[in-house]
Order: structure tokens, then C-alpha cells, then sequence
């Protein structure tokens, strides 16, 4: 069909298909083939050009030369790079162009309280699709950013997700308890690393709640069933949130978890003593993406 017989909505609707910040050419290519869609597309273009121009400079931040670069990458980290809560909101948006990435680590205290809820509020159904491995290591997560992390997770973001940190993320019992429930649906999550967070026993029991009562369905999720190491360590667990631990366990509800770091938490001797009698507490290194215990005071 020739481009002259379609409407000007039409037209519009077509460049808006094939806008892509980290690519913006074909888009801008598609604009030039007449002098009525140029004008149509005028500030579409301008503002396609100002959001090629950021994702390249957050580009930049993790040492990448061009948006190209950005996008064919498997593994981005930003440190301390300074990024803003925009800056992690435009990460966001672009969940649906980057289909190599399978490793983002994060650690950036700059990017404010809401810095990852925007991130999460911005992936869509299918975002990251070759992600295994998400680490946010001192940056705020706090009770909005697990709810919309959730959120994402729930429609479908990071569908391969095996390796979640949130280190020192502000992770409280109410942030793991909206979280918990996306977590259990995801059947193939290996690892994952709560360290240096101020979550207690009601956020561990919500998150390895054991399995129906006996004679219920099995959950068609999962729940866990493939949660090979659980960091805990520096959190507020007590004696109940090792007994959720133990009787997990003793239910089946965590057959393959085999290591669970447990240091510097209020339990007592004889609670910590029942967790390391089902599980290994004091494994060799096991992290996910990079050293989670480093600077931990951010």
C-alpha cells in the first residue's frame, strides 16, 4: 500500500512502531519519505532525538561507547555512577530493547528512594526476556519499589529470572511480604540474596511459607522448588523466623535449598543450631552476580 493513501493518524501510528531510542534510524528514515510525514512527525522526532541522546549518555555511565553497544550487551553494571531516579525510570522503558542482557547489577545509592519503583513501574509483559540475574546492591527498594518490582514480575517481566539480590535495599518485612508472592510463582528462581536488610520473621515466614494442608492441590507455581541459596544474613530473623525456615524444610517445601546464610541475626543458639542441623549456613561462596557483602553500608 503506498504511504500516500494512508491517513496522517496512520502514518503517525507507524513511526511510532518503529521508534527505538538505542536505534532511532530506521524511525527517522521512515519520517524522511515525504515532506507531509516530516512535519506530522516533527516533535515526535524531536523528542525520540532527546531520548536517543539520554539512553546513550546512561549508556556511557557503564562504559559503553554507543546505544548500539547498550543494546547488544549480556551483562551492564552501573557503580556509583551517579544515576538519577529518571535516569532508572528510562532503564526501565527500555526493558523491551535490550533482549540480550542477561546481567544488570545496580549499585547506586544516588538514583532516591523511588529510583527502582519507577524502574519497575516501566517494565512491561516480556522486558528483559534473557535476564537471569538482577542485583541491587545498596540501592533503595523500600516497600513501593518491592510492590512494583511484584508488579513486574507479576505481568510478566524477567520471565527467566534465576538470581535475585537485594542487598541493603531497605527491605523490610511489609516490602518482603508484597514481594513473597511473586517470588513463589517464580519456579525457577535459584538464588537469592536479602543481605544487610531489616526484614524480620513475618517477611521469611511469608516468603517460605510452607505448602497447603495436607490434601489440598499442589500450588501449580512452584513455590520455591528450585531456591538453592537463601542470604539472610544482618537481618532482624528471630527464633520464629527460623522455625518458618525449619518447618519449610520439614514440609518439602524446600527441597533444594542447600545453603542459607544466617549471621548477625537476633536468633538464638538453639534456633540457629536447628536451622544449620537441615541446612549448610557457613558454605563457600555462593553469590550471584558480585560480592553482595562489599560496602554494605551504603
Amino acid at each position: 500500500m503506498a504511504l500516500s493513501t494512508l491517513s496522517g493518524d496512520e502514518q503517525r501510528i507507524i513511526f511510532v512502531q518503529l521508534c527505538n531510542v538505542l536505534y532511532p534510524g530506521v524511525a527517522v528514515a521512515f519520517s524522511s519519505a515525504s515532506s507531509e510525514l516530516r512535519e506530522l512527525t516533527l516533535e515526535l522526532r524531536q523528542q525520540l532525538k532527546a531520548d536517543h541522546k539520554a539512553a546513550a549518555a546512561l549508556g556511557r555511565k557503564a562504559g559503553m561507547r554507543c546505544s548500539m553497544e547498550l543494546c547488544e550487551a549480556k551483562r551492564v553494571r552501573w557503580c556509583r555512577t551517579g544515576l538519577s531516579s529518571d535516569d532508572l525510570a528510562l532503564l526501565g522503558t527500555l526493558g523491551s530493547m535490550l533482549p540480550a542482557l542477561e546481567a544488570l547489577s545496580l549499585r547506586e545509592p544516588a538514583a532516591g528512594p523511588d529510583g527502582v519503583q519507577r524502574l519497575a513501574e516501566k517494565l512491561g509483559a516480556g522486558a528483559l526476556p534473557a535476564m537471569t540475574t538482577l542485583g541491587l546492591y545498596g540501592t533503595h527498594v523500600g516497600d513501593a519499589g518491592a510492590s512494583a518490582l511484584a508488579a513486574a514480575l507479576g505481568r510478566g517481566a524477567l520471565p527467566r529470572l534465576k538470581r535475585l539480590s537485594l542487598t541493603s535495599a531497605a527491605i523490610g518485612d511489609a516490602a518482603l511480604v508484597a514481594l513473597a508472592p511473586a517470588l513463589r510463582r517464580r519456579s525457577a528462581l535459584e538464588v537469592l540474596d536479602l543481605d544487610y536488610n531489616p526484614l524480620g520473621d513475618e517477611g521469611i515466614a511469608a516468603l517460605v511459607a510452607p505448602p497447603e494442608p495436607a490434601g489440598a492441590p499442589p500450588p501449580p507455581t512452584g513455590g520455591l522448588a528450585m531456591l538453592q541459596t537463601l542470604h539472610v544474613s544482618h537481618t532482624q530473623i528471630a527464633d520464629a523466623g527460623c522455625a518458618a525456615l525449619t518447618a519449610a524444610f520439614d514440609s518439602g517445601a524446600l527441597r533444594a535449598l542447600e545453603y542459607v546464610w544466617l549471621c548477625g541475626v537476633p536468633a538464638s543458639a538453639a534456633a540457629l543450631h536447628a536451622v544449620k542441623a537441615r541446612f549448610c549456613i557457613d558454605g563457600g561462596d555462593t553469590e550471584p552476580y558480585e560480592d553482595s557483602n562489599s560496602d554494605a553500608s551504603d
